[in-house]
């Protein structure tokens, strides 16, 4: 029985040492990379939400730490994310018989440049866009509007974090 036992703890330690950095967030970053930054994603969209990029920003910022074990620089990083906001918009997706919008939609779209100092294959520019669909009959304001930034925000940062360092 103690045999078994000290079989199973050398199996499993083995097998942790196997797989090296391995990550159950997907993320493949190399034994070198230890710190990343996010530059500020400036809003440049044609309809101005106020604080969209700071917020923005920070979501970035807060995936990538809560997803890794990277730590968070201001300057030169290993890993660098940067771009700005390109589309904030709010569009009828159906109409009723009144021809009044039944459903809206907002739409955030952002432009990323990715960085990797250590490999510089993995680097990329890419553009990111989700929504988030609404009553027609209520207004973007107030708890409504955190809710659609806050699940736009979630599903945008999660796919970028897959483009740069997951590879999905």
């Amino acid at each position: 029985m103690r045999l078994l036992k000290h079989v199973f703890i050398f199996s499993i330690t083995l097998t942790l040492i196997a797989c090296g950095s391995y990550s159950f967030t997907g993320a493949s970053v190399s034994a070198d990379t230890k710190t990343f930054q996010v530059n500020y994603f400036q809003n440049n969209a044609p309809l101005i939400e106020p604080g969209l990029d700071r917020d923005f920003t920070q979501a970035l910022q807060d995936l990538i730490l809560n997803q890794t074990n990277l730590d968070l620089v201001r300057s030169n990083g290993d890993l660098v994310y940067e771009g700005e906001i390109v589309e904030y918009r709010i569009a009828p997706m159906t109409a009723t018989a009144q021809n009044t919008a039944a459903q809206n939609r907002l739409t955030i779209g952002v432009n990323v440049r990715f960085f990797d100092k250590n490999d510089p294959d993995a680097e990329l520019e890419q553009r990111f866009s989700f929504f988030y669909d609404y009553p027609g009959s209520e207004q973007l304001i107030g708890s409504q509007k955190e809710t659609a930034h806050e699940e736009i925000f979630q599903r945008l940062t999660q796919d970028i974090f897959n483009a740069s360092l997951a590879k999905w």
